[in-house]
């Protein structure tokens, strides 16, 4: 596949400003900056690892090529997560079925159970199931996983359980093609350390913590006997939210054991599913002497395609006209348009 260089506008050029460029402006624009209208979406309640209900949203266009699976970050749903939407719309234009999800916890599924977050332990199994529903729901194989940050780590562990499907479900270990993701979590202990060192970091880190209690609250509200108040109410920090309302479920006995286990880093030698790595070494949410480690963790696995990127920031890649030119790109996005391209030559080449 042909290397495309990424290239940022001069003014957001940095990884802070890029992220809150996408965050807070190209959030409200992007629509406009599309051909590509919304697919004709069906809601379906698939049944992930353990029998909890999911709710995801299923477009298949006329005679799909491959079936793409994929959910958000730490926080949201299908409904204002506009970044999933925009993998959305590419993506059946151009022939792929789509399956996106609202993962545990989150937007509709937290209203069809009260089965909180296990970042990745147990989504990634979720991913695996949902592919073989979605196949009897007419979805090809093969099935690619994607996510982005929280939900790239998703992502990884959903190829990770793809590589050996229970022998419960209707589904090949060929059915699934691999996966491919953008910015993804790679250590949770070290990048929350990080985070909360910065002044940004620290503000984020609050904003995402408030969005977690209202999360927590609205479970709650659906499922209080399973729901703590007091636990909530004592929740400052991401951290907090694990320690009080996460870890005791999975059977850990710290959040720093959880974080460790569910951390996707030590998992990628492991893959042997194509894999597509899209990072940033500008991120500013995460670690920066990570991308050492990410190389490292790659090298010598054939089944990673890792595009570290010097800039890009945290889930941005919002290309410049002079970048989408040289792309040959019909929009400003550049990290889709990279694991589409990414996705159609894996899928010619089986």
């Amino acid at each position: 596949m042909r290397p495309i260089p990424y290239c940022p506008p001069w003014a957001i050029r940095q990884g802070l400003p890029m992220t809150l460029y996408t965050a807070l402006w190209a959030s409200r624009s992007w629509e406009k900056t599309l051909a590509e209208p919304e697919p004709d979406y069906h809601p379906h309640i698939f049944s992930g690892a353990g029998g909890v209900p999911l709710y995801g949203l299923v477009a298949i266009p006329d005679r799909p090529k491959a079936t793409l699976v994929g959910t958000y970050g730490i926080t949201g749903n299908l409904e204002n997560q506009w970044y999933l939407k925009l993998l959305g719309r590419k993506a059946v234009a151009q022939g792929f079925a789509v399956v996106l999800f609202d993962w545990r916890a989150h937007g509709k599924t937290a209203e069809l159970s009260p089965t909180l977050t296990s970042d990745g332990l147990y989504e990634g199994e979720d991913f695996v199931h949902i592919a073989a529903i979605a196949k009897d729901l007419g979805c090809p194989a093969p099935f690619w996983f994607t996510g982005f940050s929280l939900g790239g780590q998703l992502a990884l562990w959903g190829i990770k359980a793809g590589q050996s499907p229970p022998d419960t479900l209707r589904l090949a270990e060929a059915d699934i093609g691999g996966g491919a993701v953008i910015c993804p979590s790679l250590d949770s202990v070290r990048s929350l350390t990080y985070l909360t060192t910065h002044p940004f970091g620290r503000r984020l880190e609050q904003s995402i913590t408030q969005q977690l209690k209202q999360l927590a609250w609205q479970l709650h509200t659906y499922y209080p006997e399973a729901i703590d108040r007091a636990a909530i109410e004592r929740v400052d920090s991401i951290w907090a939210f694990d320690r009080e309302l996460v870890i005791g479920r999975l059977g850990f006995p710290s959040v720093e054991a959880y974080y460790k286990a569910s951390s996707p880093l030590p998992l990628l030698p492991q893959l042997t599913k194509p894999t597509l790595i899209l990072y940033a070494a500008d991120d500013p949410l995460f670690d920066p002497t990570l991308v050492s480690d990410l190389k490292a963790a790659c090298t010598g696995n054939t089944a990673i395609d890792l595009m570290l990127t010097p800039h890009g920031g945290h889930v941005g890649y919002f290309s410049s006209k002079a970048g989408q030119r040289q792309a040959q790109d019909p929009d400003p996005w550049w990290a889709w348009n990279r694991i589409l391209e990414w996705i159609n030559y894996q899928c010619h080449s089986l």
